[in-house]
């Protein structure tokens, strides 16, 4: 794992500007001379969380010269059924009322998009969602559709509740008075974006919820724009953390909208962080929201509310785990 120091110094190396003056010309004293940043690299793709295996799978595509929509789906695909991940697909906590209720959505580089919404009984959401993508005239499909979608399309209707996932329900139930409750350490969510080597970006994100939500709840991770968001002209972002707080300020949207007028993913991240703290300060120091975003230059950054957000990065055969910065200081 490199340092959270060797993060922050390659974003520095990213053309971050302040003013009118490039802040590595300031910070290596070559203010005025014609000296670049170096640029960012091509193909790389970036997870939320040290999802590693995850970026491993997207990466054995992009390095193979293939193309992001599949490294993004391919990714998303390692939690999703992996038992022991206990946010997302297979193995995920159940709602209240004991139902694993899934979401996922992804887009392409021709800024379609698939998205599906409180599906039970299919492992592999974004598989589904990149269907939806590909052979309907729809966006979302939710429920009960979503899962008739699901089987007519070949999938495997399965029981998703693990013993595992079923205890700490039934452990829930004794304590919680049946209300459902935020749980702020919980880490949540897979979002995953990547640009290829052909400059195409997208992104994909996949998650079970939040644990022991009301029975129904959806968060941002299928909404288009909220939970994730691409677009091949800029670059892609995507969100973990608490969903309603994404959903309200349609955080991954206004963070491509913030580097289509020029900042670095690491300065548009921080941006979209800094308003939802502005907008909601009493939510904001109560919970957690963090961002992944990639630009079409191969560069990326990270942010988030609160300390401990780390997130997934394999480029130039390197997969490795960086902290990102935080509005509120440990």
């Amino acid at each position: 794992m490199k340092s959270r120091r060797a993060f922050l110094e390659n974003a520095l190396l990213g053309a971050l500007t302040v003013g009118t003056l490039d802040l590595w010309e300031i910070i290596t004293g070559r203010a005025g001379h014609s000296m670049s940043p170096p640029k960012g690299r091509l193909p790389l793709v970036i997870a939320t969380w040290d999802n590693r295996k995850a970026t491993d799978a997207a990466w054995q595509v992009l390095s193979k010269g293939g193309r992001a929509l599949d490294a993004v789906e391919a990714g998303a695909r390692i939690p999703e059924a992996d038992p022991l991940d206990t946010s997302v697909g297979y193995g995920g906590f159940p709602d209240r009322d004991g139902n694993v209720t899934l979401d996922a959505c992804i887009m392409d580089e021709f800024g379609n998009a698939g998205s599906v919404a409180f599906l039970q009984h299919i492992m592999h959401p974004i598989s589904v969602a990149r269907r939806i993508l590909e052979k309907t005239p729809h966006v979302m499909l939710v429920g009960d559709g979503a899962l008739e979608f699901a089987l007519s399309e070949g999938f495997k209707k399965e029981n998703l509740l693990t013993e595992t996932a079923r205890l700490a329900w039934e452990q829930w139930k004794l304590k919680s008075e049946y209300k459902p409750v935020i749980n702020s350490e919980r880490h949540d969510t897979i979002g995953i974006v990547a640009v290829d080597a052909q400059q195409r970006v997208s992104g994909a994100c996949t998650t079970s919820g939040m644990a022991f939500k009301m029975h129904g709840r959806v968060g941002d991770s299928p909404v288009i724009g909220a939970g994730m968001f691409s677009d091949n002209e800029v670059g892609a972002a995507a969100a973990t953390g608490l969903g309603e707080m994404v959903l309200k300020t349609l955080g991954c949207f206004l963070l491509v909208e913030e580097m289509r007028r020029g900042k670095h993913p690491m300065r548009a991240a921080e941006a979209v962080v800094r308003r939802l703290a502005q907008k909601y300060p009493k939510e904001a120091r109560e919970n957690q929201v963090g961002y992944v975003a990639i630009d079409k230059k191969g560069r990326y950054g990270a942010y988030s509310l609160q300390p401990g957000f780390n997130f997934a990065l394999y480029q130039q055969d390197e997969n490795l785990v960086f902290e990102a910065d935080s509005y509120f200081k440990k």
